[in-house]
């Protein structure tokens, strides 16, 4: 490693690995994480060294390019944990909160190469079929029947009463599950992102209800994902389809909700913006572009690993470490965004569904969740609006992402 240096005159990265100190978890994460790595950008340029829940080193990926790199060369950054060096050395407790997140598992995210594009194949085949079967239309089913609870009251929470539970209602229907094990699939998926001490409990609660569905699908088959995966040329084994169940369901929920959340929020306090989507005059799609640039639902993404010395944005990265993507970071970077007031209608080049091999599969389904909730809710409440000053809105950030806590609004009952 060379002399350490100042990061602010060549943009380099001054320490080596394990010796920072700055906690990507706790109390002053949760508040501002943005706050948190613009300091850590100030401090080291595109990468810098940070701690994760237990306080496990791993380098954090601010700058845009350098992400880019990561994501689109597995052959350096491999998403196989089992190369993990703390991992290896024993400093992660199997039970720890980051393995739900970064753990291997037998399934897509997990490899690289051959095994990656057999079982991606399977997931991406699968969710083509979803995507044609009418997915807008159970949007819209579920939509009104979430609304219908609180259409009469004339005020409603948009997080709590809409955007925290309507993609999993989708997804039940998409999966074959019962639309009753809805609430308690969301409410889990949630605590596996969120981490803590409850993640494991709540990951074993969502992978128990999936695999007495995988077994039924089994004896079962209907014209449902789950089947669709079992049925696949791919061959997947039985805890490959409970794997690729999961993954698929927790992420498709946890970032189409949070994006709900997010996309919603902004229609709310930009009254030309509303204006132009009522009228028709603007379309849903650059709304949702815009907030993916500026608040990606996953502010950061788990895990890639080193396989081999190199170095990344003047980072000395040593076989074996982690890496975190930085996506709200990489999309807030000034070499690529001087102007962040500046227009990117028509600018798909976000880090919001990640990049490379390991791109997001499902964005357009999601996108179409979220096009189609907004539509209903501004057709069926006339004179929606904010029931607080917007600047009272607050989040409440994870590792992992930053999640609006509540949307209060009004309406004409």
């Amino acid at each position: 490693m060379s002399a350490p240096h100042d990061p602010g005159a060549t943009g380099g990265c001054p320490v080596a690995h394990g010796t920072g100190v700055t906690r990507l978890y706790g109390p002053d994460a949760e508040r501002d994480p943005h706050g948190i790595y613009e300091r850590l950008r100030e401090t080291y340029g595109a990468v810098a060294p940070i701690l994760v829940e237990g306080d496990v080193p791993a380098w954090l990926v601010l700058g845009y390019r350098e992400n880019r790199r990561v994501l689109d060369n597995p052959l350096q950054f491999s998403r196989d944990s089992r190369i993990w060096r703390d991992w290896l050395d024993g400093n992660v407790s199997p039970v720890s909160p980051l393995m739900q997140m970064v753990g291997w598992r037998p399934d897509c995210v997990s490899q690289d190469g051959e095994p990656h594009r057999r079982l991606r194949g399977a997931v991406t085949d699968n969710l083509l079929k979803v995507a044609g079967r009418g997915i807008r239309r159970h949007v819209t089913h579920f939509a009104n029947k979430q609304i219908d609870a609180f259409a009469d009251a004339g005020r409603a929470d948009l997080v709590t009463e809409f955007a925290e539970y309507l993609p999993m209602l989708v997804l039940t229907r998409v999966f074959g599950l019962a639309e009753s094990e809805g609430r308690t699939l969301a409410e889990s998926s949630a605590q596996v992102i969120k981490g803590g001490a409850d993640a494991l409990a709540h990951n074993g609660k969502i992978v128990s209800i999936l695999t007495e569905l995988a077994a039924r699908k089994r004896s079962e088959p209907g014209s449902d994902f789950t089947s669709g995966l079992i049925e696949h040329h791919a061959g997947l084994d039985e805890d490959e389809i409970v794997q690729h169940l999961r993954l698929v369901l927790i992420t498709a929920h946890t970032t189409t909700s949070n994006l709900l959340a997010r996309v919603l929020e902004i229609v709310l306090t930009d009254d030309a913006l509303r204006s132009g989507l009522v009228s028709g005059q603007l379309n849903m799609s650059s709304v949702v572009e815009e907030v993916m640039w500026n608040t990606p639902p996953l502010a950061v993404l788990p895990g890639r690993f080193a396989t081999s010395d190199l170095e990344l944005g003047g980072c000395p990265v040593k076989e074996g470490d982690m890496l975190l993507l930085g996506l709200a970071a990489g999309n807030v970077d000034p070499l690529i965004r001087p102007d962040l007031a500046a227009s990117v209608a028509g600018n798909q080049s976000h880090l919001a569904f990640s990049a490379g091999p390991h791109e997001c599969p499902g964005q357009n389904i999601g996108q179409g969740i979220i096009e189609t909730a907004v539509d209903v809710l501004l057709h069926r409440l006339p004179g929606l609006r904010l029931a607080v000053p917007a600047g009272e809105l607050t989040s409440t950030a994870s590792t992992w992402e930053s999640r609006l806590d509540s949307l209060p609004v009004e309406f004409a009952a």
